[in-house]
């Protein structure tokens, strides 16, 4: 039998699912991950990424669905996502894009109670076997890496 080694999946397993929301500032977002503040939102890896690449915009207030949200963070959530498509085409230069938000837990929403844009870049064949079959994603990039090439680029930007 073949043994594929994740050891980076054990802190998502264990990892304490308290009454802290791992979005709010001052609460439990990883500053680490953060590749930009705005006035409204900010960009964040995702912290169990999909892909490489894989981000999210996250309004600073604890919003639980789009209707709470008041214009001027929308406009500054489509504004980064833009600008984050753009910085993701510049450092993995994908194929195509997902994007969207799981709206509540009935929708997927891992995080239900703090709205957020999911931006994951997507290559030919990079769902593959083991997804599939085995229920693994193989991330050929740890977050670290994922950083330093991305966050230079948000740190110049003009939203």
């Amino acid at each position: 039998m073949d043994h594929l080694f994740a050891p980076d999946r054990m802190k998502y397993i264990t990892e304490k699912k308290g009454e802290q929301c791992i979005f709010c500032p001052n609460s439990g977002r990883e500053e680490d991950l953060v590749l930009y503040d705005g006035k409204y939102c900010f960009v964040i890896l995702n912290k169990f990424p999909y892909t490489s690449g894989h981000v999210m915009i996250v309004p600073y207030r604890h919003i639980c669905t789009p209707e709470d949200m008041q214009l001027e963070e929308w406009l500054e959530m489509v504004r980064l996502t833009v600008r984050s498509v753009e910085v993701i085409k510049e450092v993995y230069k994908p194929g195509g894009f997902n994007i969207g938000m799981n709206v509540g837990k009935a929708a997927g929403a891992g995080i239900d109670c703090h709205l957020h844009m999911h931006i994951v870049p997507r290559w030919p064949g990079d769902t593959n076997f083991s997804t599939v079959i085995g229920g693994v994603r193989i991330i050929p990039q740890g977050l670290d890496e994922a950083q330093k090439r991305m966050r230079p680029h948000f740190e110049k930007m003009e939203v």
